[in-house]
């Protein structure tokens, strides 16, 4: 069996296919980690940000909303000299702008617990398994992605488009597009079937 051959660019790309992409997420945190980094990577390849990640990590509070949303312009400069990073202002401001709303989500939907179902919602409340052969079948996009790229921009979200929609869902799991002859597609169907809503 092979795995999905997206993912074979390099140690980060694969790592992340055999450890993360995929498997249904219930901790919040982790959660908006991903918005982060699907926010760093729009419009450039997903190895490019996983490479830099534990960069990421270091200049942006460990991934803490709350500390992010608090980002001063004297944080955004010193983030932008940070030769570790992808350094763009406008992806580091949105980071901030997008922390600031993930709080306001948090409250708006009652929690943590609030935030899984708001994500999960998308889905219909739970993980969705696809049955795909070939990676040409593997969508960029769809309906339950384009749905929540426009509900996070209506709550204050930015770059978060269709695209990012989607690969959030996926990579968070609540869409597994492994392939059927990739081995982690039967793992994470089974974290399916043995997931509970929070």
């Amino acid at each position: 069996m092979s795995a999905c051959p997206q993912f074979s660019h390099d140690e980060f790309t694969r790592a992340y296919h055999a450890h993360e992409w995929g498997e249904p997420v219930s901790d919040p945190i982790i959660l908006f980690e991903y918005v982060v980094l699907h926010t760093f990577q729009a419009g450039l390849p997903l190895h490019w940000v996983l490479k830099r990640r534990e960069a990421f990590r270091d200049a942006l509070c460990n991934f803490e909303p709350a500390r992010l949303a608090r980002f001063s312009e004297d944080d955004v400069a010193e983030f932008l000299l940070n030769p570790r990073v992808i350094r763009n202002r406008r992806k580091a401001e949105t980071t901030r702008q997008n922390a600031q709303a993930w709080l306001r989500l948090r409250t708006e939907e009652g929690g943590d617990a609030g935030l899984l179902r708001f994500f999960y919602g998308f889905v219909g409340g739970r993980p969705v398994v696809n049955r795909w052969a070939t990676a040409a079948e593997v969508p960029a996009t769809a309906p339950a992605g384009d749905a929540l790229a426009r509900e996070l921009k209506s709550r204050g979200f930015g770059l978060l488009g269709p695209f990012g929609g989607y690969s959030l869902l996926q990579t968070a799991g609540l869409v597994n597009d492994h392939l059927l002859t990739c081995p982690r597609h039967s793992e994470c169907a089974q974290l399916v079937a043995e997931w509970e809503p929070g």
